[in-house]
């Protein structure tokens, strides 16, 4: 079984950026949506993503704005990788593929449909709680059985909305992501890293990835990691 990968999302500051790394997190979130209350200037992600290990990718989270603004973001904060909230087109996310990794997030809302992720097929996926306002971030969890439904058209699947140290472990049993995305649930306060919590949460991942292959029947279809 490939290992699940862990994100810990709504990083602010180059101490808990490097603790994450330290911990286990293969990726890391830095919020470039001004009206999030873990924004960060993308110098600031700049400064953040300079103190990362090689093996780290930092993940630049953006909402709505065009293609040029979040290149243009994106590249002053050297993260080659960015997550896409809100209003974005498969053409807008099209253009975006061929500089860097390009994360949709869609939400479990009454709307949402599984077959909606395969218009972005360059594109990884995270599936997300719906929240009327807030993008990412609310401490909601999202439907389990639509993000499971979703695995068949995604090539790599990222787990998010409300998971925590408590719950990761039912999710990656119910769901089997590709990875795992945290925020609320490891923070004391928002944009602020709880170190023991991420510990706990990397343990709880691992712990559940053990119990998940042990489970996995032999005919169980392999995900499809992206390489």
């Amino acid at each position: 079984m490939i290992p699940v990968q862990i994100k810990i999302c709504g990083i602010t500051n180059t101490t808990d950026a490097r603790a994450c790394a330290e911990l286990g997190a293969q990726l890391i979130g830095l919020n470039f949506y001004p009206q999030s209350p873990r924004y960060i200037k993308p110098s600031v992600g700049r400064e953040i993503v300079e103190s990362l290990p090689a093996e780290t990718e930092a993940v630049g989270v953006f909402v709505d704005g065009n293609a040029e603004e979040i290149r243009e973001t994106a590249k002053t904060a050297r993260v080659r990788c960015v997550q896409l909230h809100g209003n974005f087109s498969p053409e807008i996310a099209h253009e975006l593929a061929s500089e860097f990794r390009v994360i949709p997030v869609f939400s479990t809302q009454a709307r949402f449909r599984p077959e909606h992720v395969s218009l972005f097929p360059e594109c990884d996926v995270l599936i997300d709680a719906h929240h009327p306002d807030l993008r990412g971030g609310t401490g909601r969890r999202c439907n389990w059985p639509a993000a499971r439904a979703t695995f068949a058209f995604a090539r790599f699947l990222i787990l998010s909305g409300g998971l925590n140290t408590q719950n990761v472990g039912r999710a990656i049993a119910a769901v089997r992501p590709h990875a795992v995305d945290v925020c609320s649930g490891v923070e004391r306060t928002p944009g602020v890293k709880d170190h023991r919590a991420v510990e706990n949460f990397v343990a709880a991942v691992r712990r559940a990835e053990r119990l998940t292959e042990t489970s996995t029947p032999s005919n169980f279809p392999c995900r499809n990691h992206k390489s």
